[in-house]
């Protein structure tokens, strides 16, 4: 005799699909399944007529939040931004916290306004966008300095081919000087440059974008666009902040740096290989859209724009002139003069009516006095010089004038005692 039905069993996922089988595929009845499976045949019926597996669901239970959910969503409907902790002083909650922050979670993006991120895509040739990242590790800079100088770094947004240089500083000369390395190497400048709110750049102010005025020259010379990114928006440039990552853990790890020159030549190397990487998001390798990118841009001035320190000075009897924290020496002959300073990443100049009187390599250390040898020994030699100098002797035969030529000019005839 067979066992009876069980009716009301739950089934699971194993004998759902076993009755199923077994009608689909064997043509058993429906009856001939729950004798053989040992359920109820109405158990086998919603199993043929279920068009998924079955699922556990636990059955909803009232929470103690429900009671003052009006006043919640009232509080949210005022301000979207109320912080959970000032909702349940406002309410006098004296209940568990944690259950309050759950149902306000839920509860506040029906009240706050929606802020998508953009997902981009980007013309050739249209932009780039640029930022300084400031690598977590000692560089030595020369005289027993050690720093961590900002590497600016272009990340082009229809390829998303990388450039990127060490700068000695996130002053303006050197940012500019930065800027021109980056685009001589690419050969071609974006129509538009995408910043963040760096100083030495532009700000907002009163609810627009202001750059500085050397930016402006050098866009100008260019002939292209800088923007600014609005305040608290880092969503805006996430190419270059994904960069920077990117080198942070990839580039860095594991390397030693003898001098800025040597962590500029390392990069170059590394960036060469990691253009060639084949790119996610883009499905391709991004040198294999860099030509049609570059072909886009903006080709560079025959002129290059000013950039880097630009001084005019007096050359003082010491004979040193001071740029960025450091003095260097300039030929002694010139003293006295006006000079003209120029300095970019890797050299000081000072000329003198266009021609050169010093030229030293740039030092990257702080508060050093940089001394040519050949300077040193000139203005030894004129010192000896003007000591040698036979001063001019004194006259001594001085003629004398007759006293009765004075009597004469104040008309004194008779003889004065």
């Amino acid at each position: 005799m067979n066992p009876p039905a069980k009716i009301g069993r739950v089934l699971n996922v194993e004998d759902w699909a076993e009755i199923r089988r077994l009608h689909r595929s064997d043509g058993m009845a429906v009856k001939a399944i729950a004798r053989k499976l040992g359920v109820g045949r109405n158990t086998v019926r919603r199993a043929l007529a279920s068009a998924g597996p079955p699922k556990y669901e636990r059955s909803a239970r009232p929470s103690i939040v429900d009671s003052v959910e009006p006043q919640i969503r009232a509080l949210l409907s005022d301000c979207p931004s109320m912080p959970a902790t000032v909702i349940a002083e406002r309410l006098g909650w004296t209940r568990s916290l944690t259950v309050l922050k759950t149902r306000v979670r839920l509860l506040r993006p029906l009240y706050a306004p929606p802020d998508p991120a953009q997902r981009t895509d980007y013309l050739p040739g249209e932009l780039a966008q640029c930022d300084l990242w400031f690598p977590p590790i000692d560089v030595p800079l020369g005289f027993g300095h050690v720093g961590r100088p900002p590497v600016l770094v272009m990340v082009a947004g229809y390829s998303r081919v990388m450039a990127g240089v060490m700068i000695p500083s996130r002053q303006g000369p050197d940012l500019l000087a930065g800027h021109w390395e980056l685009l001589s190497r690419l050969g071609a400048a974006p129509r538009k440059l995408v910043w963040d709110n760096e100083s030495a750049v532009g700000r907002w102010r009163g609810g627009r974008p202001e750059l500085t005025e050397a930016m402006n020259a050098f866009r100008g010379t260019l002939g292209i666009q800088v923007v600014l990114c609005r305040p608290a928006d880092p969503e805006a440039k996430g190419l270059v902040e994904r960069a920077n990552g990117y080198l942070e853990t990839s580039f860095l790890p594991g390397r030693r740096f003898v001098s800025p020159a040597d962590f500029n030549i390392q990069l170059e190397d590394w960036l060469a290989r990691a253009n060639t990487r084949h790119h996610r998001r883009l499905g391709a390798r991004p040198v294999d859209r860099w030509e049609a990118d570059r072909t886009a841009m903006v080709a560079l001035p025959p002129i290059a724009p000013m950039t880097g320190w630009r001084l005019t000075t007096r050359l003082p009897r010491d004979h040193y002139v001071r740029v960025d924290a450091n003095d260097y020496s300039v030929h002694p002959s010139v003293v006295g003069r006006r000079v003209d300073i120029a300095m970019d990443l890797r050299r000081v100049t000072v000329t003198c009516d266009g021609r050169p009187v010093a030229t030293h390599e740039r030092c990257w250390a702080a508060h050093q006095s940089i001394t040519d040898a050949a300077h040193r020994e000139a203005a030894a030699a004129l010192r000896a010089t003007r000591h040698l100098v036979t001063p001019r002797p004194a006259v001594e035969d001085v003629q004398q004038r007759a006293l009765a030529d004075y009597d004469l000019a104040f008309g004194l005839d008779e003889q004065v005692a």
